[in-house]
């Protein structure tokens, strides 16, 4: 039995009230924001029974209204990036924000991520809602998006679904950090991780992929056995992991799978992530740098966390081979993804 409770938390200027849902099971509670959707704390147990909040964030709505690097929220229009923040659709080319070097990344100067969404009550959670109007940072069409958070036992569902009055590529996914050790913990170098994907995508220089699909067999990016993240990001040419596993190939059917897990054998914790989505983009905090102040005064710094994405793959509108991005009037977008905490 899942107990769902709510509070007013604060004001935003121009947005109005942000509302506190708090989901609680006899295992795990969750603390969820009317702003972007935010997934502000997850709080589950160790193998000694000790309880940590292991989602980064902060101890006030003021440090979500002016945070750049997403923690915790449901990123759109697209997730991730678009090269040159410009795509042609049905022979009419469309130019977005810029705002990630020179693309665009997760919605634009203002995207979902900073909006109020409106809340409603169901079973077991929470329903998240926001209207998406035509020519929104750029993007056709008005649409109409929900994602509901519901929290069964040890597992938090997030399920995803859009509408649109146009043809416009669409990619939600969820920006949480985690870290098993607790928010606070310095690093992830002691956590384990494991991604069932075959196959990978090379990035250029601003972190759009070439539009090549490259095995993971024989690189350091073969995380399908258990591989310790400390020694293994010594491996990864750049900063970090930022890239997109691929779950599925092109004209796949999109179904739910197992398709990651990370373990910290320290505390015991273990999450299980599982989606409907045909990639994941496993992040490693590569471009937090210690200045922003988190719950409690924590100092979150490069390897702090880390994030798995469920998504379409990068760039999609503008990569013919890679999976269809683009949501039709009269389709329903929809997907799935759930978070699934337990120990060792």
């Amino acid at each position: 039995m899942t107990e769902v409770s709510q509070r007013q938390w604060g004001e935003v200027a121009g947005l109005g009230m942000v509302d506190l849902w708090v989901l609680r099971s006899a295992q795990v509670r969750v603390e969820v924001l009317t702003l972007g959707a935010i997934i502000r704390s997850v709080v589950c147990g160790g193998k000694d029974g000790c309880m940590e909040d292991v989602v980064l964030g902060f101890d006030s709505l003021e440090g979500y209204v002016s945070d750049k690097r997403y923690l915790g929220a449901v990123v759109g229009r697209v997730a991730n990036r678009i090269a040159r923040g410009r795509f042609v659709l049905e022979g009419k080319q469309h130019q977005l924000h810029i705002n990630n070097g020179p693309n665009a990344l997760h919605g634009g100067l203002k995207g979902f991520n900073q909006a109020v969404w409106l809340a409603a009550a169901v079973d077991g959670g929470v329903r998240l809602s926001l209207t998406s109007p035509d020519g929104d940072e750029g993007y056709p069409g008005e649409v109409q998006v929900s994602v509901t958070y519901t929290l069964q036992g040890e597992t938090l569902t997030a399920e995803y679904q859009a509408r649109s009055t146009k043809t416009t590529p669409i990619n939600l996914t969820n920006h949480t950090y985690f870290n098993l050790a607790g928010q606070g913990a310095a690093d992830i170098y002691d956590h384990q991780v494991t991604i069932s994907a075959q196959s990978y995508l090379p990035v250029d220089d601003t972190s759009i992929p070439t539009g090549e699909v490259r095995a993971v067999e024989a690189t350091p990016f073969d995380l399908r056995k258990p591989v310790l993240i400390g020694p293994r990001l010594k491996e990864i040419p750049g900063p970090g992991f930022d890239h997109n596993f691929c779950l599925s190939s092109p004209g796949d059917t999109w179904t739910e799978r197992h398709i990651a897990r990370v373990c910290h054998l320290a505390s015991g914790r273990v999450l299980e992530v599982s989606t409907s989505q045909p990639g994941v983009q496993f992040y490693t905090a590569n471009f937090l740098d210690g200045l922003i102040a988190g719950k409690g005064g924590a100092r979150y710094g490069r390897h702090s966390s880390f994030c798995l994405e469920t998504q379409n793959w990068p760039d999609a509108v503008n990569q013919d081979s890679f999976p269809d991005c683009l949501l039709r009037p009269g389709e329903l977008y929809q997907h799935i993804t759930r978070f699934t905490f337990t120990t060792v």
